[in-house]
């Protein structure tokens, strides 16, 4: 399993991820269509050269699910029982067309669960960084993940 496991974690653990990935026209037209998100910032490019971007931006929420997706094999993959809330989901630049992001999380703290004895919680920070060495998304994140297999 690539995924850690409850124990394996420690608090203020760093980890940069090794994939990255460069956002295309594509991305954005093929989210924009399964999300029913019709939004001129993301698709009509004569609009946005009017405005203060000068140039389409990368629907935030597909950013977030990209870095998202970056964690998993690093720390959650075949580990993780799921989700369990955000308390951070910021987005302090845009992301363009051409942007190549990577990710990178912090471990902020841990606890077994209260009402599973097979599972703890861990706090995440994972944070978006474009080509550019710009912050583009920080999220908090608790996650339900498994303890080690017993026996």
């Amino acid at each position: 399993m690539a995924g850690l496991y409850f124990e394996e974690f420690e608090v203020g653990r760093e980890y940069r991820h090794e994939w990255s990935r460069t956002v295309t026209e594509t991305d954005t037209v093929m989210y924009c269509s399964i999300t029913m998100n019709p939004a001129p910032i993301h698709l009509d490019a004569h609009y946005m050269e009017t405005t203060i971007h000068k140039q389409r931006l990368v629907p935030s929420l597909y950013t977030a699910g990209l870095i998202g997706g970056m964690i998993v094999h690093d720390l959650t993959l075949g580990t993780t029982l799921g989700n369990l809330g955000y308390t951070k989901f910021d987005f302090p630049n845009p992301v363009f067309h051409g942007d190549t992001l990577r990710a990178e999380t912090t471990i902020l703290d841990k606890r077994e669960s209260k009402s599973r004895d097979d599972s703890g919680i861990v706090f995440f920070e994972h944070r978006g960084i474009n080509n550019r060495g710009e912050l583009v998304h920080v999220a908090h994140r608790a996650g339900l993940m498994l303890l080690k297999p017993r026996g």
